[in-house]
């Protein structure tokens, strides 16, 4: 066992918590109160899915309602972080674009059984990672616009059509989303061991078939995050997403 589930596990955890809050209010970072919040959130997450997913992962039904589940609760958080208005519930097609095509390959291959203790691991990887990329890619991409607004507005002054003047604007910024994803698996094994390889040795795997899953994973998760990328900077481009009245003549009109 990697770590022991007793007292002294809890107090260390909340001792971290309690730093990592103190860290962002000394720094004036603004995000201690949701550090804790989250910390607190994980707890309780996963303590209900510690105790229900022994019976999930053995039904149908119940495993592709936890699959829905998490699918919404990332279009919820993802939609909020994004814009936090009522265009939030777009961010459900760069999650889905990302993350369904890879799940429907892996079960047509054959390579994920259609079972919970497989499936749900896998999609709730794919989602996480579809996620992170959709709010970086959503929030730099609107970031960008409304600073440079002026840009936007010049391009179409000139005759170039809304969705491309916003388009040329916002892809590089959008695209740094990516550069996560990508830095950890340039220094996979390098500078990290993921969660995946220490799972799979943990779990008495090989070596190599540690390697293979995680390799598997991050290959996964480039093509997810490329995908909910690619799929958000469209919807931006096109005002499907946006922050009006903010933005003013760059946003939909």
């Amino acid at each position: 066992m990697l770590l022991p589930v007793t007292i002294t596990l809890g107090v260390v955890l909340a001792l971290l918590l309690a730093a990592a809050a103190a860290v962002a209010a000394v720094a004036s970072l603004g995000r201690s109160r949701e550090i804790v919040v989250a910390g607190l959130r994980a707890a309780v997450q996963l303590a209900a899915v510690s105790s229900l997913i022994g019976w999930v992962v053995h039904a149908l039904a119940p495993m592709f309602a936890f699959i829905a589940l998490m699918y919404a609760v990332a279009v919820w958080t993802a939609g909020r972080r994004v814009t936090g208005n009522r265009t939030w519930w777009w961010v459900a097609v760069p999650i889905g674009a990302g993350v369904a095509p890879v799940v429907l390959v892996l079960l047509l291959t054959g390579l994920v059984p259609v079972r919970g203790v497989a499936l749900i691991p896998v999609t709730g990887i794919l989602i996480g990672g579809a996620l992170t990329a959709t709010v970086l890619g959503g929030r730099r991409a609107l970031d960008e616009l409304s600073t440079r607004r002026g840009e936007v507005e010049a391009a179409m002054a000139l005759g170039f059509p809304d969705r491309d003047a916003r388009l040329e604007i916002a892809r590089p910024a959008a695209s740094d989303a990516l550069l996560p994803g990508l830095d950890q698996t340039r220094t996979v094994g390098l500078v990290t061991l993921p969660g995946a390889f220490v799972g799979m040795l943990l779990g008495g795997a090989s070596p190599v078939q540690a390697g293979a899953v995680q390799l598997f994973v991050l290959v996964a998760l480039m093509a997810v995050q490329a995908a909910a990328v690619a799929t958000v900077l469209e919807l931006v481009a096109r005002g499907r997403l946006h922050r009006a009245p903010a933005e003013g003549p760059v946003a939909a009109r």
